[in-house]
């Protein structure tokens, strides 16, 4: 770690002495006092001793109070002192590195402590006398500092002092200071021989003190094809309505909506970067809802092709263009969709009295049995009963009733053309009548 050296000047003062002859010891004495050090300048951390008349080494750690911030320990050095965790010098000093607790970091926004910490950047040269004759016995890890009379061993930056130094050899050992051991990088560390280096992370860079880390943003770059969120020490993509977030965690792919349900579109769905739409067949239109089809009056719009003399009859999914009525003979028209055959003409006889022309439209989903047309008599007569039948059309199933029910499931497109007799029987006056109804049904093709 770091040094912290202390200047210590003498009591006495006075100018640089200068080199006398030897003297009484009493004599020597009081010119020590007046002259300090005979000459001698003693390097910053070590103070002249007059009685051995060498530099001694000044403990800071006593001379200095408070001299370490926060929960640090001061440990006097050769030539200088340590501010340390309290913890490490709980227990006596062993060769292998006592385990630390790993260190808890503030956020680094409410500030960081700063104790007294070495500077990874590299050594700083200490400034005392070396020995220059290399007749000392300091170790490779420490530096010989020149006494008057002999030498003193101190360590370099990084290394701690374990035993001591007599005047011409010496007993101690540096050892290097693991500083990944005290937890002076917030989050990497990598011990060297006398120092150390900080670094973070992946998602975080190093601050300018070398020490702590700050969260990268991520998206300042626009690494996202669509939405970035920055996180603590990451970031995460998101992606636009009708997108999913591909495997890579970076890019969007679109959502194909229309292979989610069959029931996405009431006909046809067609699938659209993002999102989708809904088709219909001819005839029909996208409802408000933007998914039911609802069917096109093309007679209401005027969008269809009758001539002037032809009547539209609209039904689902398309239209039909409606000829005048033509009553064939022996019948007369006798009103709108009605034709006749009087009974005083003779070629009327065993046909039915009246033909009534009837139009309508069926849908192919509707559920089975079904009620979808009824006819009954507008005049009774005394005695009279009604007999009701499908005279044709039917493919050969017969149904008696006065209501036409549809008694099985029917496909379309298809036009299907029914026979609707009504039969007059009165035995009273021996009569026996008919009328038909002939009912023209459009099956559309679709079942909406």
């Amino acid at each position: 770690m770091k040094k912290a050296f202390l200047q210590i000047f003498s009591p006495c003062t006075g100018a640089a002495a200068v080199h006398e002859t030897r003297m009484l010891a009493a004599l020597v004495f009081i010119l020590l006092c007046i002259q300090p050090g005979h000459g001698q300048t003693c390097t910053e951390g070590f103070a002249y001793d007059r009685s051995s008349r060498q530099c001694i080494d000044v403990d800071e750690c006593r001379t200095m109070p408070d001299v370490c911030r926060g929960d640090m320990r001061c440990v006097n050095q050769n030539g200088g002192y340590l501010c340390l965790p309290r913890n490490l010098y709980n227990q006596p000093f062993r060769p292998e590195t006592p385990a630390l607790p790993e260190p808890l970091y503030p956020e680094t926004s409410l500030g960081f402590p700063e104790p007294f910490v070495p500077d990874p950047a590299g050594s700083v040269e200490a400034s005392y006398p070396r020995c220059e004759t290399n007749t000392h016995h300091c170790n490779p890890t420490q530096v010989c500092i020149n006494t008057e009379g002999g030498y003193t061993c101190s360590c370099i930056e990084g290394y701690w002092l374990i035993g001591g130094s007599a005047r011409f050899f010496s007993t101690s050992v540096c050892p290097d200071i693991d500083e990944c051991r005290y937890g002076y990088c917030q989050q990497l560390c990598a011990n060297v021989p006398g120092s150390y280096s900080c670094s973070c992370n992946t998602g975080f860079l190093l601050n300018t003190d070398r020490r702590t880390c700050q969260d990268v943003d991520e998206c300042e770059e626009e690494p996202c094809s669509h939405g970035c969120l920055n996180s603590y020490g990451s970031f995460m993509c998101n992606c636009d309505e009708g997108f999913e977030l591909a495997v890579d965690g970076i890019t969007c792919k679109d959502l194909n909506e229309c292979e989610f349900s069959d029931f996405l579109c009431q006909h046809n769905c067609a699938n659209t970067p993002g999102s989708f739409y809904c088709l219909c067949p001819p005839g029909y239109y996208v409802f408000e809802d933007g998914r039911s089809c609802e069917d096109i009056n093309e007679c209401d719009t005027g969008n269809n092709t009758c001539t002037t003399e032809q009547v539209c009859f609209n039904f689902q999914g398309g239209y039909t263009c409606l000829d005048p009525l033509q009553c064939q003979l022996p019948y007369v028209e006798v009103g709108d969709n009605q034709c006749m055959c009087s009974a005083e003409n003779p070629a009327c006889r065993d046909q039915p009295f009246t033909v009534l022309y009837r139009h309508m439209d069926l849908s192919p989903g509707r559920a089975v049995p079904a009620d979808i047309f009824q006819m009954q008599a507008t005049t009774r007569y005394p005695g009279a009963f009604y007999i009701f039948q499908i005279k044709s059309g039917n493919d050969g199933r017969d149904n008696v009733s006065a209501t036409l029910v549809l008694s099985r499931p029917i496909t379309g497109p298809r036009e299907v053309v029914l026979d609707l007799e009504m039969v007059t029987v009165n035995n009273v006056i021996n009569f026996r009548g008919s009328s038909i109804i002939r009912v023209t049904i459009f099956v559309a093709e679709h079942k909406f």
